[in-house]
């Protein structure tokens, strides 16, 4: 008896989940397939997206433009105490803003913005059984609720990558003129020298990588809500987390991958 039920209290954990990731690949992939099965529900599409990308830009931008200050400011510093000599910043800078910090730290600032809004939302939807009145109506939740805002901010991420990184850029750029003495002509030589359309193009990939989790993991999350303000609030703080490490590790998988096509 005592063998059985440590062997039951070792193997719920286990069961419950093997449940969550089946349940969670099952929205994945429906997700991605409902996407393409007319009709489109454009409308809704480009009201995520202004939600997502719009208004989320300005945060964004704010945020990376002291990103690219303490950049270019560090990287100053420390080749300095090293070879005693920044000429190699600008590109080094540039390296790096376009092929992690512009799209990482903006995926990781929409997470803990749209990413916490989807899944109060829907976590709201649950416990209120709105989610149940639609079923009842023959109307697919996920067609409903989640496709919409997995389209919108695949392409958000995608969107605000790009932009992010030019802005990022400039920055560095503005900062390099004012701190190192280099002019914009000399940044964007070296910058050349380092960086590749395929460097932007592999970041544009991440982005769209990590606007396409974040809906998935807050919708994930508000359909299992539970009741009350804490079930809500529980779920939005489980969604942003598991969002976030999820970024982290795709971007160590798709680096290591993009390591072999540099």
């Amino acid at each position: 008896m005592i063998f059985e039920a440590q062997a039951a209290r070792i193997g719920r954990p286990i069961e419950e989940s093997y449940r969550a990731t089946r349940e969670f690949v099952s929205l994945f992939a429906q997700a991605i397939i409902q996407s393409f099965v007319p009709p489109y529900r454009v409308k809704d599409i480009f009201k995520q997206l202004s939600f997502m990308a719009a208004e989320s830009a300005p945060v964004v931008i704010f945020c990376l433009c002291f990103a690219a200050v303490v950049t270019i400011i560090e990287s100053s510093f420390h080749m300095k105490l090293i070879i005693q000599n920044d000429s190699l910043v600008p590109g080094f800078a540039a390296l790096l803003i376009i092929r992690e910090l512009g799209a990482v730290v903006t995926a990781l600032l929409v997470t803990s913005r749209v990413g916490a809004g989807i899944a109060a939302e829907v976590g709201s939807m649950q416990i209120t059984e709105q989610i149940d009145a639609l079923k009842m109506l023959g109307i697919n939740p996920v067609r409903f609720l989640v496709v919409p805002r997995f389209v919108a901010s695949l392409l958000g991420g995608v969107l605000l990558t790009i932009i992010a990184n030019c802005v990022c850029l400039y920055v560095a750029m503005l900062v390099s003129e004012v701190k190192l003495g280099y002019t914009p002509g000399s940044f964007i030589m070296a910058m050349r020298a380092f960086v590749h359309f395929k460097d932007m193009f592999f970041a544009t990939i991440k982005g769209a990588c990590f606007g396409a989790v974040i809906p998935i993991f807050s919708c994930y999350f508000g359909f299992r809500c539970k009741s009350g303000a804490e079930g809500v609030g529980l779920a939005t703080t489980n969604s942003v987390v598991a969002t976030s490490v999820a970024i982290i590790i795709i971007d160590f998988v798709l680096s290591w991958v993009f390591s072999y096509l540099y």
